[in-house]
């Protein structure tokens, strides 16, 4: 599916931001460029690359949790940071979010690895770069995914009600200045990325953060309360 198509499917509050961007250089520049890719017939992942925008309305954001860029195996990106399809063996980073999850809650590791429960309940899955090439991962970092993505952050800070944001790593981090920009209601939590090579290490592991409790403690505070559970809805 070309690119354009899917810019054309946002919907809501998001398609103003979306819309600038892609009527901009740079978002000519970076639907050619993946367009040019998928012509040439390498595979690009994931299939709905602006899927987080259609089941998060800005308006409903109640968390964030920022990925970099998708998964680049086959079957593996669905369009949401850290999620992958029911059916697909969770990959090492997200087994590391279960670890902490049940730590911090006491849940139990889900049937699926599908955090699509999570993003129709206002948690946006967002990564900053939304397409990658198979086998090769950051392929498509600096195509100016990034320009938009931080438009988006932005558009997240300037809502007038809190919104917990969770930042896991460097790169998650290095946005925590787009979001104090806008001066709102918000809190921001930082730890080590959940991948194996930092989930366990200083300066702030990853595992025994606490960060799920602590964000819903908060937005409970504000009358927003966000549920982290994976039950059953999560197999769908």
């Amino acid at each position: 599916m070309p690119l354009a198509c899917a810019f054309d499917a946002v919907s809501g509050a998001w398609r103003p931001v979306t819309e600038a961007f892609r009527c901009s250089p740079a978002g000519h520049a970076l639907i050619e460029r993946v367009d040019a890719r998928v012509r040439a017939g390498v595979p690009v992942y994931p299939p709905e690359p602006l899927r987080a925008l259609a089941l998060t309305p800005l308006e409903a954001v109640r968390a964030v949790i920022l990925g970099q860029d998708p998964y680049h195996g086959p079957g593996q990106a669905e369009g949401l940071a850290f999620s992958v399809p029911a059916g697909v063996r969770p990959p090492p980073s997200l087994g590391n979010l279960f670890k902490e999850l049940q730590r911090d809650l006491g849940q139990p590791p889900p049937a699926s690895g599908s955090l699509v429960p999570w993003a129709r309940r206002g948690v946006l899955l967002l990564n900053t770069c939304l397409t990658v090439e198979e086998g090769m991962p950051a392929s498509h970092a600096k195509f100016g995914w990034e320009v938009l993505t931080d438009r988006l952050i932005s558009a997240v800070a300037t809502q007038p009600l809190p919104v917990a944001f969770l930042l896991w790593g460097a790169h998650a981090q290095a946005k925590a200045g787009l979001i104090a920009a806008a001066g709102g209601p918000h809190r921001l939590w930082r730890a080590n990325h959940p991948s194996p090579l930092s989930a366990r290490r200083p300066p702030v592991p990853f595992i025994g953060c606490g960060h799920f409790s602590a964000a819903a403690d908060f937005l409970a505070a504000a009358g927003r309360p966000v549920d982290w559970s994976l039950g059953a809805d999560s197999r769908a």
